[in-house]
């Protein structure tokens, strides 16, 4: 996303990104979503200093989200994970200001993840627990949310076919939430500088267009290295490896090539966001698809600088 608001951008048709920012966290995160922005927050503010009440009044509401919750295994390594993440977003916030505000936030989460895979190297069974505690956490909610619906029909039974297809996207948000987990992460981290550059009363980079999204392009080798060890029969480690890495990088080619269509048609209209909510949901797996290859394409043909070119 663009690291800057242009004269002409008006600053209040940057809450719409921020609501969808905010979605993101809510509908795919296993962390605890307020966590997220939370910890990244109060790292800011522990490198930059509290500015004014109603930042130290934020600043202590962020605090009574990071310390709240039963104090279980999942509550050292959400705090542990996020603390990382917002370390990495300050430093950097702190020593390359001018990058986009969605690579400092990619950056944050790719050196965590290498950090903490090192952690867990270094202590052999630690992913085994971290892997237990997540699937526990999960299939308790799918218990919660199933037993729920059946008290809302009246005792009635769920279909077992409909039974059967929650657990299974149970299971495959258990198999891939280290991605999840890291789009969530990168989420989170821009809404935390978001709320932080409000309350700081400055000008400062914030979410730019989504017809601006790009990322470094060297990252592609993330998506091709994903692929080989998905296809490639290296072991169920390295396959989920592989697949978790394919999810991660493909939601933000996903996302990379809608930013390129946007840029085309000259960004999206009422109109054009519910046919896209429409396509999604009959038929996702083709607007998904669809979007990444053209996210990825982009990656060598760059779209938009020579449409810039031309037009210039």
């Amino acid at each position: 996303m663009s690291d800057t608001l242009s004269p002409a951008e008006n600053p209040g048709r940057e809450w719409p990104r921020i609501a969808a920012l905010v979605l993101v966290l809510f509908a795919s995160s296993i962390v605890q979503p307020s966590l997220l922005v939370a910890v990244p927050f109060l790292v800011l503010i522990g490198g930059t200093g509290v500015r004014g009440a109603p930042m130290l009044l934020a600043a202590l509401l962020a605090m009574t989200l990071s310390i709240a919750g039963v104090r279980d295994g999942v509550w050292y390594v959400e705090r542990a994970w996020a603390l990382m993440v917002g370390a990495g977003f300050l430093a950097m916030t702190v020593g390359m200001p001018k990058i986009r505000l969605a690579e400092r936030a990619l950056v944050a989460v790719l050196g965590s993840a290498a950090v903490a895979a090192v952690m867990l190297w270094l202590r052999p069974g630690s992913w085994a627990a971290v892997e237990y505690v997540v699937a526990d956490r999960v299939t308790t909610g799918v218990s919660i949310v199933l037993d729920s619906f059946i008290v809302l029909r009246g005792g009635e039974a769920l279909s077992p076919a409909l039974v059967a297809a929650v657990y299974q996207m149970a299971d495959s948000q258990i198999r891939h939430f280290p991605a999840l987990t890291g789009i969530v992460s990168m989420a989170g981290a821009c809404v935390a500088w978001v709320v932080y550059s409000r309350l700081a009363r400055r000008p400062r980079p914030a979410l730019g267009p989504l017809r601006d999204f790009r990322f470094n392009d060297h990252l592609i080798w993330l998506f091709v290295g994903g692929l080989l060890l998905l296809v490639g029969r290296s072991g169920e480690a390295f396959g989920r490896l592989g697949s978790n890495l394919v999810l991660f990088m493909g939601a933000l080619y996903a996302l990379r090539g809608v930013g390129v269509i946007a840029f085309l048609t000259g960004g999206l209209s009422l109109f054009g966001y519910i046919m896209t909510g429409i396509g999604l949901l009959i038929i996702p797996p083709v607007v998904v698809v669809g979007a990444t290859m053209i996210g990825l394409g982009d990656t060598w043909l760059d779209v938009r600088t020579r449409v810039r070119d031309l037009a210039a």
